[in-house]
C-alpha cells in the first residue's frame, strides 16, 4: 500500500513539471553535492539501466532519497530543529525529547482531574456542592511530585548548559568571524605569519536574482567557510560596527558579536556537509542578507584548500 501511495505521489509531482525537475533542486543535500548529480548517480548506478525498472520508480527512488537525506539548511513547512551536526545540538534535541516527555504526563494527569471535576461536580450529579476548604494529602503530593519533575529536568539542562560554556583549551583550528554591513569577515588565525601573508577573506550573500542551479535563494555566499570534520574548532566572533550574531542551527551555535569585545565558542563537526545559517541579531534593512555557510569536508580535502588560498594570498602567487 505504501509503495502504490509514494507511485502515485511521484506521478502527481511529475505531472506538475517536467520530469527533470521532479525533485526540487534548489537546496543541497548534507555532502554540498547537487540533488541532480546525486539522482543522476542513482540512475547510473545500474537501477535506471534494468530492463523491467520503470523510469517513473527510478524518479520516486530519487525523491525519497533526498527526502530522508539530513536537512542542514531551513526547509518549508519545517517542523523541529535541523539535524545534528555536533554533539551540543544532539545534547539540545535529547534534552528536548526529555522535557517533552514530563509535558505530556502533566498534560494526561492535569486533563484527567480537569475531565474528572467536571463530570462529577456537575450540577445534575451534585445540586449542593461541598465545602471543602484544606486537603492535606493532595497539597503534599502537589507540592512533591513537581518538585521532582523539575529535579530530573534540572539535572541535565545544568549538564548541557556547563557543556555549552566549555571551550577547548588547545584547538585544532581557530576561526575569527568579523560582522560587518552587511557581511562576514573570516580569519584562519593559524595560517596568519605576517599581514602579506594571511588567509582572510570576505563572505556575501549571493544576490536574490543571480543563484545557480542547487544554492538555496538568501543563503548561499560566494565564500564558504571551510573546516575539517571531526575535528575540534574555535571560533571568535566579534563585530566591527554594529552587533551581530554569529548562528548555525545544525551545530546548535549562536555566539553574539558585540562591539568593543570578542567572544568565543567551541565546534566539534561531527560528519561532513554543507551546513547553512545566518545573523541572528536584528540590526538594520538587510539584517537578511548576512547568511553563513560552513562546510565540512575531510581532514585531507581541507589541507589541499588551505594551500591553495596560501598560494593565492601570497604576493607573486599564482
Amino acid at each position: 500500500m505504501r509503495i502504490e501511495i509514494v507511485l502515485v505521489f511521484g506521478t502527481f509531482l511529475c505531472s506538475l513539471e517536467n520530469h527533470a525537475h521532479c525533485i526540487p533542486f534548489s537546496h543541497q543535500t548534507s555532502c554540498g553535492k547537487n540533488p541532480r548529480t546525486l539522482f543522476t548517480s542513482l540512475y547510473m548506478a545500474g537501477l535506471g539501466k534494468k530492463k523491467n525498472m520503470n523510469p517513473m520508480i527510478v524518479i520516486v527512488l530519487g525523491w525519497l532519497f533526498l527526502t530522508i537525506a539530513p536537512c542542514d539548511a531551513a526547509e518549508p513547512w519545517q517542523l523541529g530543529s535541523q539535524d545534528a551536526a555536533t554533539p551540543l545540538l544532539q545534547g539540545i534535541n535529547d534534552l528536548h525529547h526529555d522535557i517533552f516527555f514530563f509535558l505530556i504526563l502533566i498534560l494526561v494527569f492535569v486533563s484527567r482531574m480537569l475531565l474528572r471535576a467536571l463530570w462529577h461536580f456537575h450540577e445534575t450529579k451534585n445540586p449542593i456542592p461541598q465545602r471543602i476548604v484544606h486537603g492535606t494529602t493532595i497539597e503534599i503530593i502537589r507540592t512533591i511530585f513537581p518538585s521532582i519533575i523539575l529535579m530530573f529536568i534540572a539535572l541535565p539542562s545544568f549538564a548541557l548548559l556547563y557543556s555549552m560554556d566549555e571551550v577547548v583549551v588547545d584547538p585544532a583550528i581557530t576561526i575569527k568571524a568579523v560582522g560587518h554591513q552587511w557581511y562576514w569577515t573570516y580569519e584562519y588565525s593559524d595560517y596568519n605569519s605576517s599581514d602579506e601573508n594571511s588567509l582572510t577573506f570576505d563572505s556575501y550573500m549571493i544576490p536574490e536574482d543571480d543563484p545557480e542551479l542547487g544554492q538555496s535563494r538568501l543563503l548561499e555566499v560566494d565564500n564558504r567557510v571551510v573546516v575539517p570534520a571531526k575535528s575540534h574548532l574555535r571560533m571568535i566572533v566579534t563585530p566591527a560596527d554594529v552587533p551581530h550574531s554569529w548562528a548555525v542551527p545544525s551545530s546548535g551555535v549562536k555566539c553574539d558579536a558585540v562591539p568593543g569585545r570578542s567572544n568565543q565558542t567551541s565546534i566539534l563537526v561531527q560528519r561532513e556537509g554543507v551546513y547553512y545559517g545566518q545573523c541572528s541579531e536584528i540590526r538594520g534593512t538587510n539584517h537578511a542578507s548576512t547568511p553563513i555557510v560552513v562546510e565540512a569536508v575531510p581532514l585531507k580535502d581541507y589541507g589541499d584548500r588551505v594551500s591553495n588560498q596560501l598560494i593565492l594570498q601570497t604576493p607573486g602567487g599564482f
